[in-house]
């Protein structure tokens, strides 16, 4: 799920065509983020269908002896739980479910922007 969810912010980033290599980088990452993840699970989780919420639910609760140390442990389960569900999705074949869901994360960060 984290190599999808990658794949789709950081072709997102480029397709703003703003700034160089570096900014890309650096908006890239702030999507990377646990903290960030988590928040975006929290504003989409409305919209998920019951088989996603499952989902969701499963990689939230998915045991690990890993935490970053810019995050604390509920949004460290969270963010893995929000690219479980990318994964699930993907390998699922769900493609068109995968780009309407990231379509909702980029629109939520253009919103968060606009209140800045």
């Amino acid at each position: 799920g984290d190599a999808v969810y990658e794949l789709f912010v950081r072709s997102h980033t480029l397709s703003l065509k703003k700034g160089g290599i570096h900014e890309h980088h650096i908006e890239s990452v702030k999507f990377a983020k646990a903290k960030s993840q988590a928040k975006l699970l929290m504003s989409i989780m409305p919209r998920l269908s019951s088989e996603e919420q499952d989902i969701v639910r499963r990689g939230r609760n998915t045991k690990t002896n890993h935490i970053p140390k810019n995050a604390d442990v509920l949004e460290y389960r969270q963010a893995t739980a929000f690219e479980a569900l990318i994964g699930y999705l993907y390998l699922s074949r769900k493609y068109s479910r995968v780009s309407e869901i990231m379509r909702m994360v980029f629109e939520i960060d253009e919103q968060e922007h606009q209140k800045i």
